[in-house]
């Protein structure tokens, strides 16, 4: 094992950014309309659905990283794919993570709203293509919630990342899993540095979206 090195630092790091974005954008794109239909809809089994989510939102990882990989292994109903051992594995282990975080979160924000806003909103005669934007203006700091939240949550994960992913020098190596790998390996050195960095990046991402939650407040 060649010694970690400022360039196959870099490479982690920014591995690690690339995978966990990718799969907050996705989480947000799917989890965000679902949360707000759910949060403003009153139908059978929401319950049930509700009850669901916040179950997944405190799955545990390795098992989270066990159904995906039964879902990519090559016998499995995904395994044509041939995702497994992959970016995109970890990718999808990681949105199996967020996304109940961004739809439970998300409902949340907008059930605590007032039972009659629509109908206040309506009487002020705001038009239809408006109110979208309206209710997310009135939940942003829950939405705000969500995004740190998911963001943490997989930012952190190495279980479900290491089942899907592996640990492929130049290819699935991140953060996390790196880490693991050098404290395995006695390189208690190598292991902090990588450490310092994923704690450094998690106090960064949270004080930049702590900035833009207080200024909402403001």
């Amino acid at each position: 094992m060649t010694p970690l090195s400022a360039q196959v630092l870099f490479e982690i790091t920014a591995r690690t950014l690339s995978v966990c974005f990718a799969a907050l954008a996705i989480s947000l794109v799917i989890g965000l309309p679902i949360g707000i239909a759910v949060g403003r809809r009153r139908f059978a089994g929401r319950g049930a659905f509700v009850s669901v989510i916040n179950s997944g939102m405190g799955a545990p990882p390795v098992v989270v990283g066990l159904i995906v990989a039964l879902l990519l292994w090559r016998s499995g109903p995904l395994g044509d794919w041939g995702w497994m051992y992959s970016i995109w594995a970890m990718v999808l282990a990681q949105i199996v993570i967020a996304l109940p975080l961004i739809i439970g979160i998300t409902l949340a924000a907008v059930g605590a709203l007032d039972e009659d806003w629509e109908l206040q909103v309506q009487t002020l005669g705001v038009p239809r293509r408006w109110r979208l934007w309206l209710l997310l203006r009135q939940i942003r700091l829950g939405l705000l919630a969500a995004v740190i939240a998911a963001l943490g949550g997989i930012l952190s994960e190495v279980g479900a990342v290491m089942m899907v992913g592996g640990n492929l020098e130049g290819e699935t190596r991140v953060l996390t899993t790196a880490i693991l790998m050098y404290t395995q390996m006695g390189d208690f050195g190598s292991a902090l540095g990588l450490a310092v960095v994923l704690l450094g990046l998690m106090l960064l991402l949270a004080g930049m979206l702590t900035a833009v939650q207080q200024s909402g407040r403001s």
